[in-house]
């Protein structure tokens, strides 16, 4: 028997798909899927089966010093253990195996530990294969002509893995402990992280530290002679040591230049410019290119590459790790653009590239060996398979392709320069004349700005003479592709890892918002480095590691070399925190309690700050505490984190509440509570639950979180509860429910013209409990209408029966889905119900209020008096 071992489930099951032609069955070992035909089985890890860490004995952060990490031996543990258990297996019955894992550094790695867990147990011949594309054509090539393991390359892999565990724990732990900051809130620190963080941290302070000056500018409106001429927009400028200035930096010069504008009545033009450019086609995607086009349609570095990942395992996408630019000779495409001719989204445009003379794709500057570019593979996927994530960056592939095998586009650039009463005038046109690659890759701006053909020596009329002042200003933030393309330029980090780097920082609260911007905390964290340990964050030391890693895997030098000098690098940078410790710990308690800071305490006058209490729910707390106990709810749905907003009233800054698609601010949580304590209760009917027997009502409420609900007004004895939505004006009707005697409430936002008619609300209530048993998984990222039916069709007809569901049964059940995909939508599911549902019912287009996300319960009521007892 032959084993053949691919880096996921997915991979697996759709290699076997090409292998046995569609006829491979499944077994289930030990919870994982093995693939079955002839005499071949096939099975899927899940990454890293296996990790390296410490042994036991250092698990404890307070028994073991930070420092002992540096030379402490490594072991490696198996991280899913009935995978392990299930490869081994299959290995004992086998006569020869097939690494089949990802064509990279990491996959590489991920190959060398499925070799030696099945050297462990069998002595059988293991090859390699190795392809950028999982189609039938790579896919069966590969297999007729295996190579060996390139056990260089996965030193190199396993060498990022050692250092990244070396530096990452015992900087980690040191930072920690020194601040006092354990458990989930930990302060990390990474070697590819903390450089990355710092390019962060120093744009910020280059924004902070921004003096802007004032300039002013001036513009007027040109117009031809005759009726109906339409008036085009002309800048002044002046000519100084042979350069072109448009800005004015001294006031009074600028007003006497607008005074001259104003008082001319035309202005004579003296210079017209006209020249055809070339506008040339973009070269091939790498992945920086990739991911750099995906963040212009809105999706974040860690969502394109993921996206990418699903497209290139279903076989219609090369590797999606690549730095070539360049197609590789064997490249047809011809052929390929012949597949999209007979598509129908693509056909036209792929069918008016075919009528060239000649197709030559072009190329980009960085030529490499592993893999290609990134480009289509020709397997086409059908629409209604892929979400519309996956259908916009897979369109984008194609279309990216398109482009390269196009022929350039031409511009006319036409420029006027007018004289006005001694004012120089200037006005620049640009048309396209032919849109080339631009009629296949709409992604790029083909704005077009009119200017007239005019002549020299004609006159124009001026009209509408504006002075603008206006300010310079500072940098801009990098957003999420620049910073990729700035750690690619440095160095920092690789083209597979450096996405990952940026979601880490985001998940350690290290930055907020995109384009990213640093919190407090990590202002101090790398203060902290700067001042005690600069090495922590220099992007030069990250570098040389990255560049001796690929020595590493050219062969030029040693796994046992390279961790040895590493282990040397961070032994140096304990000795300079050495007696720094409590200056360390000081710091950074400083930068995490400026993060979590709000305002002063209007009874004391210290500082209010944002808490944790010991069941884990948020509040606002008093940093003079115990000696001052004043404290503030906040909403119960979310992680609270202060913006730049401030009250007016209470000098608080405003709150916002992260929690997912419902994230919302917040507030003044004076505010707020205030609200509550002004508002009297407003009675609507009889409490279904105790009205008849204890003469309960049912009224309308705000909490003092912010938060409305209708309520007993007998609570505690009472608890019965319904949400409301956090926004806008209730507005009772004199409309009655006739099943409840309840009346029927509308909901007046301020930013819309109709109310939104909530109606009864025990009715509304009871629709939102239907509709989550209902929900269509079709609102999950990934499942398309096709999809949804097989899982209907499995029993997975809701967003509670696909989070209870087993992933690996719904695999074995469903074709063409993974147990891992299956777990990602798991993951959506749970978060779908904790956030309770979308804000639209796709069945009926109403909302009900439970969908507004940021409904309270009595029982939160019940939670702020806890949280006032707190500390």
């Amino acid at each position: 028997m032959e084993l053949i071992i691919t880096e996921k489930d997915n991979a697996a099951r759709r290699i076997s798909e090409i292998l046995s032609e569609g006829s491979f069955g499944t077994d289930r070992r030990n919870g994982v899927n093995v693939y079955r035909w002839g005499g071949k089985r096939c099975v899927g890890l899940s990454g890293h089966v296996v990790g390296v860490d410490f042994p036991p004995e250092y698990d404890d952060w307070r028994d073991v010093e930070p420092v002992e990490l540096v030379d402490a031996p490594m072991v490696k543990r198996p991280t899913k253990e009935n995978i392990v258990r299930t490869l081994k297996d299959l290995a004992r019955e086998a006569d020869a195996a097939v690494i089949a894992t990802d064509y990279d550094r990491e996959g590489e790695l991920i190959g060398k530990e499925a070799y030696e867990l099945v050297e462990e147990v069998a002595d059988i011949p293991i090859k390699r294969v190795r392809f950028s594309s999982i189609t039938e054509r790579e896919v069966t090539e590969a297999f007729a002509d295996p190579d060996e393991l390139d056990f260089d390359l996965a030193a190199a892999g396993e060498a990022r893995q050692m250092i990244d565990l070396m530096w990452g724990a015992a900087l980690t732990r040191f930072l920690s402990l020194s601040s006092g900051q354990l458990g989930n809130d930990f302060i990390s620190v990474g070697r590819v992280q903390s450089p990355t963080l710092k390019l962060i941290v120093d744009r910020e302070r280059e924004i902070e530290a921004f003096d802007p000056e004032d300039y002013w500018e001036l513009f007027a409106d040109l117009t031809e002679e005759g009726e109906g001429e339409e008036a085009f927009e002309a800048q002044y400028f002046f000519r100084e040591e042979g350069r072109e200035h448009e800005r004015v930096w001294d006031e009074a010069a600028a007003d006497e230049a607008h005074d001259r504008l104003l008082a001319a009545s035309e202005a004579t033009v003296t210079e017209v410019d006209r020249r055809t450019r070339t506008d040339q086609p973009p070269t091939p995607f790498n992945t920086t290119q990739f991911i750099s086009a995906a963040s212009s349609l809105g999706h974040s570095a860690q969502k394109a590459m993921s996206v990418a990942e699903e497209l290139y395992t279903a076989g219609y996408i090369t590797y999606p790790r690549t730095d070539n630019t360049v197609y590789p000779e064997d490249t047809d495409p011809v052929a390929l653009l012949e597949t999209f001719a007979d598509t129908g989204t693509f056909g036209e445009d792929a069918a008016s590239l075919l009528e060239a003379d000649e197709i030559s794709p072009t190329r980009g500057e960085k030529e490499t060996t592993d893999h290609p570019p990134i480009h289509p593979t020709g397997e086409l996927p059908p629409r209604q398979d892929l979400s519309e994530d996956e259908w916009e960056l897979y369109e984008l592939v194609v279309r990216r392709f398109l482009a390269t095998c196009a022929e350039p586009a031409t511009w006319e650039h036409l420029r006027v320069v007018a004289e006005a009463n001694g004012c120089l005038l200037k006005a620049n046109g640009k048309r396209l004349l032919d849109p080339g690659y631009h009629a296949v890759y709409p992604y790029l701006s083909t704005s077009e700005n009119f200017v007239p053909d005019v002549t020299e020596g004609e006159s124009l009329a001026v009209s509408d003479v504006r002075l603008e002042a206006k300010q310079t200003q500072p940098p801009r933030r990098r957003g999420q592709s620049r910073l990729i393309e700035t750690m690619e330029d440095l160095g920092i980090g690789t083209k597979s890892t450096r996405h990952n780097t940026l979601q880490k920082l985001y998940d350690r609260n290290y930055i907020e918002g995109d384009p990213p911007r640093p919190t407090k905390l990590a202002m101090a964290v790398v203060e902290a480095a700067e001042q005690f340990a600069d090495r922590i964050v220099d992007e030069g030391m990250t570098a040389q590691l990255e560049h001796d890693m690929d020595r590493i895997a050219r062969g030029e030098i040693t796994l046992d070399e390279v961790t040895d000098e590493s282990r040397e690098m961070l032994s140096a940078i304990f000795d300079e925190l050495h007696d720094s410790r409590e200056a360390v710990g000081e710091h950074l308690r400083e930068g995490l309690k400026a993060d979590k800071t709000l305002g002063p305490c209007p009874e004391c006058g210290e500082t209010l700050l944002v808490r944790r209490s010991r069941r884990g729910s948020y509040f606002v707390g008093c940093d003079g505490y115990p000696d001052c106990e004043y404290t503030l709810p906040l909403p119960s749905n979310g992680d609270p984190t202060p913006i730049d907003e401030t009250c007016g009233e209470h000098g608080l800054r405003h709150v916002k509440m992260l929690a997912g698609r419902s994230t919302y601010v917040h507030g003044c949580p004076r505010c707020e509570a205030e609200k509550a304590e002004d508002e009297e209760d407003v009675v609507i009917g009889t409490c279904p639950d105790c009205g008849a027997e204890h003469d309960g009502a049912l009224a309308i409420k705000r909490t003092r979180s912010g938060g409305r609900l209708v309520g007993c007004t007998r609570y505690p004895e009472c608890d019965y509860s319904l949400p409301l939505p956090r926004r806008g004006d209730i507005e009772v009707t004199d409309t009655y429910c006739e099943e409840h005697d309840l009346p029927e409430l509308h909901v007046v936002q301020d930013d819309e013209d109709d109310p939104w008619e909530l109606g009864c609300p025990i009715c509304n209530f009871e629709e939102y409990q239907a509709r989550q048993r209902k929900t269509d998984v079709e609102d999950l990222d990934g499942i398309g209408k096709k999809t949804a039916e097989k899982l209907a069709e499995a029993g997975i007809d809701s967003l509670v029966a696909l989070a209870e569901a087993d992933p690996e049964a719904v695999a074995d059940e469903v074709q063409g889905v993974s147990a891992d995909r299956v777990r990602d939508w798991q993951a959506q599911a749970r978060e779908a119900i904790d956030e309770g549902g979308d804000d639209t019912d796709p069945d009926d287009g109403e909302e009900t209020a439970a969908d507004d996300g940021e409904q309270d319960t009595l029982g939160d009521i019940e939670a702020e008096v806890d949280e006032a007892t707190a500390g």
